[in-house]
């Protein structure tokens, strides 16, 4: 097994890391499905807590996979069988979830956890024994992993309040492992193929809030025709597509920031992008009657996650690129979606402040563009 060039030309996503990709897909549909839950039956901060917590499990479990296949993809047979041990992992977190959410119960989540990092912790064993430039790093790699899985079984013999320090305690360790096992030397990730599966992940858990706007369309048809959820569902699709422009307007550079910070970073851009299709099923069940939540608490519940999104992926794809005014706009748009619980129609006024924003921060990047194209063509010179 040898390190891959992080300069290599025509890298793309290989069909093994798309199908480990759609695995992923049954864990996200579900901890988005049981905060939306959670949230309707008036439990938001629990609801909040333990999709956070959840959804941690999923996105890191994803993320060591994505960064190592960025270097050390193979594709051999031993390569193969390791990433289809990992999916069998991703498929047990997924069955977990519900048990986790409602009672905290992580035993599911650890032992599909444990299967993904045990096969994790054998491909870096792999890369030590084949990559001498990157054996220091390969074996902190695995000794790093293996410590910090040993934790999270012992985590399961707390209780109450001392359940949710050791989480975090052990969160922080699993961010540690990456940061002290790169420092002998950087492994040969490769930046446009990282950019891609981040991006690609990322239409997934938009995915979530595309599936929530259909169900609006359908709750509005099957109330015969009512204006409000049809409406609702109008607003969704704007926030959704807004949010895929927001994201997608400018190549990904992920070394416009540390790498870690970039990466680390799209936890809350794919934590809230799921999050809204939550927040939009949440208003529908409102507007439908199936809810007795207040009007407010509805709007908050698609508010809280747009404004995470949106103020997330400014930070990472937006504020490195842009001078100005102009890069005000965003954090100013999130204060006011913020706000927008507080007056009626919340969900058209967040589609309306979002296209705002998206106008607003395209249109310059945009001026560049025809520009430096109107430069790039010789001028035509008039006859004598």
């Amino acid at each position: 097994m040898r390190s891959r060039s992080a300069t290599e030309p025509n890298r793309a996503s290989t069909p093994l890391e798309l199908f480990f990709d759609l695995c992923f897909v049954v864990a996200v549909a579900q901890s988005a499905t049981l905060l939306e839950h959670a949230v309707a039956d008036h439990h938001f901060a629990h609801g909040v807590v333990s999709y956070a917590m959840v959804f941690f499990a999923i996105w890191w479990a994803w993320v060591n996979f994505t960064w190592f296949a960025s270097a050390y993809d193979t594709d051999d047979d031993v390569y193969r069988l390791s990433v289809l041990i990992a999916i069998v992992g991703a498929l047990i977190i997924a069955a977990g979830v519900p048990r986790a959410f409602d009672n905290l119960d992580f035993l599911v989540i650890t032992i599909g956890y444990s299967v993904m990092r045990l096969a994790n912790v054998g491909q870096w064993i792999r890369a030590a024994v084949s990559d001498p430039t990157h054996r220091q790093a390969a074996t902190r790699y695995a000794i790093g992993i293996a410590v910090v899985q040993v934790g999270w079984w012992l985590r399961l013999l707390s209780h109450g309040d001392a359940a949710y320090w050791t989480f975090l305690a052990l969160v922080v360790a699993e961010l540690l492992v990456p940061i002290w096992a790169e420092r002998p030397g950087m492994t040969e990730w490769h930046p446009g193929h990282i950019a891609e599966r981040y991006g690609l992940f990322t239409l997934i858990v938009l995915g979530e809030a595309v599936l929530a706007a259909s169900v609006a369309f359908e709750s509005g048809l099957d109330g015969g025709a009512d204006a409000d959820v049809i409406w609702l569902a109008a607003a969704g699709i704007v926030i959704v597509f807004a949010m895929w422009w927001l994201y997608f307007d400018r190549e990904a550079d992920v070394g416009s920031f540390s790498s870690f910070i970039w990466g680390y970073g799209h936890y809350l851009i794919f934590a809230s992008a799921a999050g809204v299709g939550a927040g939009l099923v949440v208003n529908v069940a409102f507007h439908t009657g199936d809810s007795q939540i207040s009007d407010t608490t509805a709007g908050f519940a698609l508010a809280i996650p747009v404004a995470a999104y949106t103020l997330s992926v400014w930070a990472l794809h937006v504020l490195p690129h842009e001078h100005g005014l102009l890069l005000l706009a965003p954090p100013v748009g999130v204060v006011l979606i913020l706000l927008a619980p507080l007056v009626p129609a919340t969900a058209q006024v967040i589609a309306m402040l979002l296209a705002l924003i998206v106008a607003v921060t395209v249109a310059p990047g945009r001026r560049a563009i025809a520009l430096s194209t109107d430069e790039s063509y010789p001028q035509a010179t008039p006859p004598a």
